[in-house]
């Protein structure tokens, strides 16, 4: 488990995919992150999540109050919280905001869809970082936190995440799980009031995708 940082109120993973960040779901004999963690470091509160498939950072607080004051910043949108993702298609854009209502949970596979009617307000800022044949590396910047947003905001414009089958990508043998990493994290210390940015690196898998888009592969 890659810890990045820990003291009496924080603690930072870089997470990685295929592992879920609480108890629950699906797979009842699957361990989560919150279960190999806490016989090391005592009992921890979640403050976000992240689905089991994307990697990256996930904060956690070691304290009620460590607690309540990140629930307070994420609340008041003092938060950041910055994806890099591959995605299929070439954008013409260079930055582009997303705006779509989401409708979490939808059906049995529990997808997230886009609905005018129904769904939440939500929106995701991209930014272009660099474009590939027929793929490009987005940043994006969720502004709320519905829901597999990211990855539904995406393929609203037409970009899916590479392997992102769930939401139409085709299939690839890049990479095996949708193309989404949490890389960056900036929030005030609950007990210092320190802004704090965190940042954590390419995991093999998304890094390996990158390096072949990138020689052609």
């Amino acid at each position: 488990m890659d810890v990045l940082y820990v003291d009496p109120s924080l603690l930072v993973v870089n997470k990685p995919s295929g592992l879920a960040t609480i108890p629950g779901g699906w797979e009842k004999d699957a361990r989560s992150l919150v279960e190999l963690l806490e016989p090391e470091y005592g009992r921890i509160w979640v403050v976000h999540r992240l689905d089991k498939v994307t990697s990256g950072l996930v904060v956690f607080a070691r304290s009620a109050e460590a607690h309540r004051s990140l629930n307070m910043q994420f609340e008041h949108h003092q938060v950041q919280k910055l994806y890099h993702a591959i995605v299929v298609g070439l954008p013409a854009w260079e930055e582009h905001t997303a705006r779509h209502p989401l409708l979490i949970n939808v059906g049995h596979t529990h997808r997230t869809i886009v609905d005018n009617a129904r769904g939440k307000p939500s929106e995701t800022h991209f930014r272009l970082l660099e474009r590939y044949n027929g793929y490009a590396l987005l940043a994006a910047i969720p502004a709320t936190g519905r829901t597999h947003q990211v990855r539904v905001h995406a393929f609203a414009l037409g970009f899916p995440l590479l392997a992102d089958t769930l939401y139409s990508a085709p299939p690839t043998d890049l990479i095996a799980r949708p193309a989404l990493h949490a890389r960056d994290f900036a929030f005030t210390h609950p007990g210092t009031n320190e802004r704090l940015l965190f940042t954590a690196p390419y995991p093999e898998d998304f890094k390996k995708a990158l390096e072949l888009l990138k020689s052609g592969s």
